[in-house]
């Protein structure tokens, strides 16, 4: 088994897009974009994003686009939100989720929506599954790998949810006791390993604990604060 890293990119000026996938991987008021789960039923396409930016002209926005049946936003804390929406897909769209959900094929969060028009996400399957995927995916989309590994490469949740800086919090507290009992370490010995101020540390940590938190709680938190 294979696990691929692909990124694919349409073509300039490509119009047959749904307008969603345009939205997502380039909107000038969205800072980050990743997609945590997905599934396609027909011209029917369910997608769950994690988005840092500006909520409110996301849902103006989504608002206006016709292909969006209905969507469903739920805060993450700070600018960050989660978005489920159900969007009709159109025949260039269906070709090529078809072409990763072949055989056995999986395809594996994250879905990174880079911001200018390209997207980066994990298959895993049989090398030959993969390989005849990555020579089928449809004209106008442009494919390039990026990585080739075995399945213990598989991208995870901390990936998903944390900025860098966030994820380098974490392990620098980690490798210096901050999580042990006793403590073993302050903001300061974080701060000192990351080369900023003790405040600078100690917000990169909150907000790693945050969003992990809210993503182990997600439904005791929404049940609470509906």
């Amino acid at each position: 088994m294979r696990h691929v890293r692909l990124t694919v990119t349409p073509a300039d000026g490509e119009r047959d897009l749904p307008t969603m996938y345009r939205l997502l991987s380039g909107a000038p008021y969205l800072d980050r974009v990743i997609g945590l789960h997905w599934n396609v039923s027909g011209d029917c396409l369910g997608l769950m994003v994690y988005v840092e930016g500006d909520v409110k002209a996301f849902q103006d926005e989504v608002r206006e686009v016709p292909e969006v049946l209905d969507f469903d936003v739920v805060s993450a804390g700070d600018d960050g939100f989660y978005v489920y929406f159900r969007n009709r897909l159109n025949e260039l769209s269906r070709q090529l989720f078809g072409t990763f959900t072949r055989g056995s094929l999986l395809v594996v969060p994250p879905l990174v929506y880079n911001g200018d028009g390209s997207v980066t996400f994990s298959v895993v399957g049989s090398l030959n599954e993969v390989q005849a995927s990555v020579e089928d995916v449809p004209p106008p989309f442009e494919l390039t790998v990026d990585e080739v590994s075995g399945i213990g490469a598989t991208p995870g949740l901390a990936e998903t949810l944390l900025s860098p800086r966030q994820r380098e919090a974490v392990e620098v507290a980690l490798a210096v006791g901050y999580y042990d009992i006793p403590r073993g370490a302050d903001y300061e010995a974080i701060a000192a390993r990351m080369g900023c101020a003790p405040s600078t540390a100690a917000e990169h940590l909150r907000k790693a604990e945050s969003k992990v938190l809210r993503a182990a709680f997600a439904a005791e938190w929404d049940s609470s604060h509906g």
